[in-house]
């Protein structure tokens, strides 16, 4: 299997996090996947964006929860762009993408729009949350899954198998080749986040990691030069 480099909300080293720039320009750099983040406004429209608050990311603040889509549209989320919502990305880029849900309504909401615009090839739903990953994958047959860890140990191999992932990504901070070793052995994918210098490369590379999350598109050129 070829080494998979994912953009981190796109390529958030360069162009702002979770936006349509940021999608475009990770599409261009050729990588193999694209990475965001989905929570719903007030009014239920399913946006992109990896904080429950806009403060960090916009010119606004408060939670994405207690605001409409027309408000969050008022923002601006960096170089003057717009807090998409998830359609505009799918109509934007191609590239194949791995959509994080943060909760139960989100994965609902997700499995409604991967129902009707026929996703499952296409988007691969991710979590730190069982649950969640657990609830798409009952509501969306055949959707591929992966369970995002922090902080874990071997349990992670586990908690991924019960919830009914194919992957997991994990922060390459606590990674231990226990943990590769015992993932292998339950046939799972192991993606490891965040890849941004040559040595953390050169990291994942030695485990034999599936693929790295970067927020840099040079990963990707460097990959195939690292093993």
């Amino acid at each position: 299997m070829n080494f998979l480099t994912i953009g981190h909300r796109g390529v958030m080293g360069v162009e702002p996090e979770n936006t349509l720039r940021s999608f475009v320009a990770a599409q261009q750099a050729g990588l193999d996947l694209i990475e965001l983040d989905l929570h719903l406004s007030k009014d239920g429209a399913l946006v992109v964006m990896h904080d429950a608050e806009v403060d960090r990311t916009t010119d606004g603040s408060g939670p994405i929860a207690e605001k409409t889509l027309s408000e969050l549209r008022a923002l601006d989320a960096g170089r003057g762009e717009r807090v998409p919502v998830f359609d505009e990305v799918l109509d934007a880029v191609t590239t194949p993408l791995q959509a994080e849900i943060k909760d139960l309504a989100a994965a609902r909401a997700l499995a409604e729009v991967m129902h009707q615009r026929d996703l499952v090839g296409r988007v691969e739903v991710s979590s730190f949350h069982d649950e969640a990953i657990a609830e798409v994958a009952r509501l969306v047959p055949g959707v591929r899954t992966a369970l995002i860890a922090s902080r874990y140990g071997v349990d992670v191999v586990e908690r991924a198998t019960e919830a009914g992932a194919g992957t997991v990504c994990l922060n390459i901070r606590r990674l231990t080749l226990e943990v590769v070793e015992q993932a292998r052995k339950a046939d799972l994918r192991i993606i490891g986040w965040v890849v941004n210098t040559l040595g953390q490369l050169r990291l994942v590379r030695a485990l034999e990691l599936d693929g790295a999350t970067t927020d840099y598109p040079e990963i990707k050129r460097t990959g195939r030069f690292t093993a």
